[in-house]
């Protein structure tokens, strides 16, 4: 057995015992002996492998095959240019804490800085977003190597996981391939390749945490951003507070739960009189939530489980690691914002109701999916939309770490791969067509059920609600915010033979919405982009005057 080939036998068996079950290769020569590997695994049902031709994309199939399964997945790619096309899926896993690990195939170190074909300083070229780089040596036959392979690999994984840091997040291995780059006979290694006789070659044990004890008192709300997990329901509901829960907080359910926050927080009396803000997971949605919480009057608890914690307002008065509540809040508060949630719901729905609009599609999007379903939600306006739907399924998955819109497609299709039912995803134009490659799969790899909702303004809507959409900058605002595009996303799923429906009525829609979801299919709703500025304003306007 060569070199290379022991390498990737090892590499891929270590990182099934250290828990992987997914794993996505994009193509090429020098990550020969990795691939065939990761295929034979498949092969023999270790694992279930994924091909994508394109780099951004296989990134964000596996951020998305992260999301649904909650398990690290590995990604191979070929050396060269081909690694940095990971770059934008590294960025949202580190900033999203998801255990991405990167097997980025290299020539060997002596023909770099040699004008070598395809090689390029790949070290560290993912700077401080990886939780670790590390550089395997050149495999060479000797005794030894079996044991650093997959010592350095467990090590690996536990830095993806956060196991002893608590800060989850990407990594990568740099794997310099001499050739030959596929297996060959000759003689045996001098040493077995086999791992220990249970687990991986290194168990890594989480380190415990400490619960904080709040007591009640001051006006206190939840705030539950991206990622927060049922703890910010469960703290909600044990201290009787009201919880403004983001679509892919995993804690919008209950009934702590102020569906319109968002829009109470610009339209109600009641918030000038909270005087404490617990956060959970990662809040990016809104500007009204950002206001709450740079106020110097209210008291700001970060409940970070991970390393990490947001405080972009410095106004952090301390960060736990968990709470628990010692007592509920025993005055009207919650009730008092039930009763203004309760009260804007109709004149909010009244106006989503009305023709085809981004939230009213997002409210569509949202039953049809239902409360228990799985939704992918793009960012920019379609989250945004979600976020004023009245039923938002608790397992809604956003890229929200950057909160970009590439690799949207690709993500949706990672997690409908890990769903075991419909999965739904709700996209704007531009980061459909951002990641249109998303839809390239080949007759072999497994395809998910899912349907994707476009909601098609024709540009960059979102632009339109924000200061660039002011009428005093119209002159510039379509070439460089607006930014029309007049692309026929029917004919481009056409190329790819993805079945696709145009709807142009909220009933057209909501009959496209019931049929069965089977294999990936498009519908495209159209909506001018003129309407998003005004309908803004209605929103908090119809809410004042409730």
């Amino acid at each position: 057995m060569n070199p290379s080939t022991a390498f990737a036998t090892v590499v891929v068996d270590e990182l099934i015992r250290c828990g992987v079950r997914e794993a996505v290769v994009s193509p090429g020569s020098r990550s020969a002996p990795l691939a065939l590997a990761f295929a034979e695994a498949d092969r023999a049902g270790r694992l279930r492998l994924h091909v994508r031709i394109d780099e951004r994309t296989a990134g964000f199939l596996a951020i998305g095959l992260i999301r649904g399964t909650g398990l690290p997945v590995p990604v191979v790619t070929t050396s060269g240019t081909a690694v940095a096309n990971l770059h934008p899926a590294v960025l949202e896993a580190s900033h999203s804490g998801l255990p991405l690990i990167v097997l980025s195939a290299d020539r060997p170190p002596a023909l770099r800085g040699a004008g070598a074909n395809q090689t390029t300083d790949q070290l560290k070229v993912f700077g401080s977003a990886v939780r670790l780089f590390h550089e395997l040596g050149t495999p060479v036959r000797e005794i030894g190597q079996v044991a650093y392979w997959r010592s350095q690999v467990a090590r690996a994984v536990a830095n993806a996981t956060g196991a002893r840091s608590a800060d989850p997040g990407p990594v990568q291995l740099n794997c310099p391939l001499a050739e030959p780059l596929v297996p060959t006979d000759g003689e045996d290694w001098p040493e077995s390749l086999d791992g220990r006789s249970t687990g991986p070659w290194t168990a890594v044990h989480a380190v415990a945490g400490q619960l904080s004890t709040v007591s009640p008192g001051p006006k206190t709300v939840v705030v539950a951003g991206d990622g927060a997990s049922q703890a910010a329901r469960l703290a909600a509901e044990s201290g009787h507070w009201p919880l403004f829960a983001e679509p892919s907080s995993r804690a919008r359910t209950g009934p702590a739960v102020i569906s319109a926050y968002r829009l109470l927080l610009q339209a109600n009396d009641l918030v000038s009189e909270i005087e404490r803000v617990l956060v959970f997971g990662h809040p990016t949605l809104s500007r009204p939530i950002s206001k709450l919480l740079a106020r110097a009057d209210v008291e700001v608890i970060v409940v970070a489980p991970t390393g990490l914690w947001p405080d972009p307002a410095r106004r952090a008065a301390a960060v736990v690691t968990g709470l628990q509540v010692a007592a509920p809040d025993t005055t009207d508060w919650l009730e008092r914002w039930q009763q203004a949630d309760q009260t804007a719901r109709p004149a909010i729905d009244k106006l989503l109701t009305d023709g085809l609009t981004g939230p009213g599609i997002a409210a569509f999007v949202g039953a049809a999916a239902g409360a228990d379903g799985m939704l992918v939600v793009a960012s920019s306006n379609a989250v945004r939309d979600l976020d004023l739907a009245p039923v938002v399924p608790i397992r809604t998955i956003a890229n929200r770490g950057l909160a970009g819109i590439d690799g949207t497609i690709s993500t949706a299709v990672g997690a409908a791969l890990a769903n075991a039912g419909p999965t739904y995803a709700l996209i704007g134009d531009l980061a459909f067509l951002h990641d249109s490659n998303g839809l390239i799969i080949g007759p072999d790899e497994a395809r998910p059920d899912l349907r994707i909702v476009v909601v098609n303004d024709n540009g960059g809507g979102i632009f339109s609600t924000l200061e660039q959409g002011d009428p005093n900058h119209a002159s510039h605002f379509e070439r460089v915010f607006g930014t029309p595009h007049n692309t026929d996303l029917g004919a481009l799923c056409a190329a790819t033979g993805t079945p696709y429906k145009l709807v142009e009525t909220a009933e057209a829609l909501q009959a496209a919405l019931a049929s069965t979801v089977a294999g990936i299919d498009v519908i495209e709703a159209r909506v001018p982009r003129s309407t998003h500025r005004p309908l803004a304003e209605e929103l908090v306007a119809a809410l004042r005057g409730v």
